[in-house]
């Protein structure tokens, strides 16, 4: 006959060894187009593939074979999905981080699913109608199987006006059978949605799934939830940062117990160099599609401009026109060259006089009067009003400084504005002898 202790310790030994190594799980949702952080101020300077690549890769050497990388998807702008340029990019940045699994949302689809397939990236989404993409990943680490599905909320598609032409099912309850079977077969279920988690909690039965991933919140990442044996996480948006969780699975694949941090990937995060000629490639794109744009608008600008540019309005406005001088609205185009960035479409428009518009900033070489954050930029065009010797107002006048200055102090790029302490950084006023 056994002694108790024997079967004791035969038990411990077997619970042990039934338990599945730790794993390390990296997530994130809603890059939001956010290739590069954003240099306009420090508040913003968070984010972009370059230092995501390198804290990924530090943490993959570390731990080569527990580490898994997700994401709920969102990759593009919702206001630029169009962006060719820079959506390829971001493509075929993130195809060199290893992804394990990738959900799609609406804003991801604008161009299209062969767009998203040119790259080899594991894409998901459970309710997608065509095998264009896939309705899971499945992810196996050592002794651990994980189930990784997206759920494209029907409530947001563009399709939704257009009755039989919607590309997705709106069965949730397929969703929920898939989950459950695959919560039988003892596999780590997660799920993503830009569902708002009352709404998840309405539709679906959550005891089929481990780790839930809700709709990003702006920038920062939500507190987790664990609540009746499931995990909820909140990501950030814009790509500033990552959730990294440390998870025990047990014997059944279930979550047996976890812990959570939040890494910013502030500029002490360096940049991956084996992706810093992927970035240079970017940018060399950007300047030969710049120049393209801007010969286009040279051709369709041919004439009188309406703009006339700061050394004109100095004519008048001498006072004023120093005041600018000192200020930082006067090197706002000198500051993109610094950075390598003066071709950069999404940071030009705010930096110049009249981006894309007749008669406005085509480059540095053909248009230096219009660089800078000019009086046109807030006053608006002043060939007129030149003409009229100030007897006719420039377009702005009257509009209250708020309404200017938020045209480009904007939360992305400038979260700290507040016209009642930047205006008099820039405070100027009418000279005696002038209309406006």
């Amino acid at each position: 006959m056994r002694s108790p202790f024997i079967v004791l310790f035969y038990l411990l030994f077997l619970a042990t060894t039934t338990q599945a190594a730790p794993l390390t799980l990296i997530y994130s949702g809603n890059l939001d187009g956010e290739l590069e952080p954003c240099g306009c101020t420090l508040d913003t300077d968070f984010g972009g593939i370059l230092r995501r690549a390198y804290y990924i890769d530090t943490v993959r050497e570390n731990t080569p074979d527990t580490m898994v990388l997700i994401s709920s998807g969102g990759l593009f702008s919702k206001e630029l999905a169009g962006d060719k340029i820079k959506n390829n990019y971001i493509l075929t940045g993130l195809a060199q981080l290893n992804y394990d699994a990738i959900g799609v949302q609406w804003a991801d689809l604008t161009l299209g699913v062969d767009f998203l397939n040119q790259v080899d990236l594991p894409f998901t989404a459970s309710n997608w109608s065509s095998d264009q993409l896939p309705r899971s990943q499945t992810i196996k680490r050592g002794q651990n199987t994980l189930f990784f599905t997206q759920w494209l909320n029907p409530e947001e598609s563009p399709y939704k006006s257009m009755p039989g032409l919607s590309p997705i099912s709106t069965d949730i309850k397929a969703l929920e059978a898939e989950l459950a079977k695959a919560n039988k077969a003892g596999q780590l279920t997660i799920l993503a949605t830009t569902l708002p988690l009352e709404e998840i909690k309405q539709q679906l039965n959550l005891n089929v799934v481990d780790i839930l991933l809700i709709k990003s919140a702006y920038e920062q990442f939500g507190v987790p939830q664990f609540t009746d044996g499931t995990l909820i996480l909140q990501p950030g948006s814009r790509g500033q940062r990552l959730g990294q969780l440390a998870l025990n699975i047990n014997a059944q694949g279930d979550l047996s117990d976890w812990s959570h941090q939040v890494i910013e990937l502030s500029a002490t995060v360096p940049d991956a160099p084996r992706l810093l000629s992927w970035y240079d490639d970017y940018n060399e794109a950007l300047k030969v599609a710049f120049e393209e744009e801007m010969k286009l608008q040279q051709e369709l600008s041919k004439g009188e401009t309406p703009y006339v540019g700061e050394q004109v309005c100095a004519t008048c406005h001498q006072s004023s026109h120093d005041r600018w001088q000192d200020s930082e609205h006067a090197k706002a185009f000198e500051d993109l060259e610094e950075v390598g960035k003066a071709y950069d479409p999404h940071c030009v428009s705010c930096h110049v006089v009249g981006y894309k518009k007749p008669g406005g900033f085509l480059s540095i070489e053909l248009s230096s009067q219009l660089a800078g954050v000019q009086c046109e930029n807030c006053h608006g065009q002043g060939q007129e009003h030149v003409k009229s010797a100030g007897q006719t107002l420039t377009p702005n006048h009257g509009l209250a400084k708020e309404q200017i200055c938020t045209q480009c102090h904007v939360p992305e790029h400038s979260p700290k504005f507040d016209v009642t302490n930047y205006w008099p950084k820039i405070l100027h006023s009418k000279e005696p002898s002038a209309t406006d």
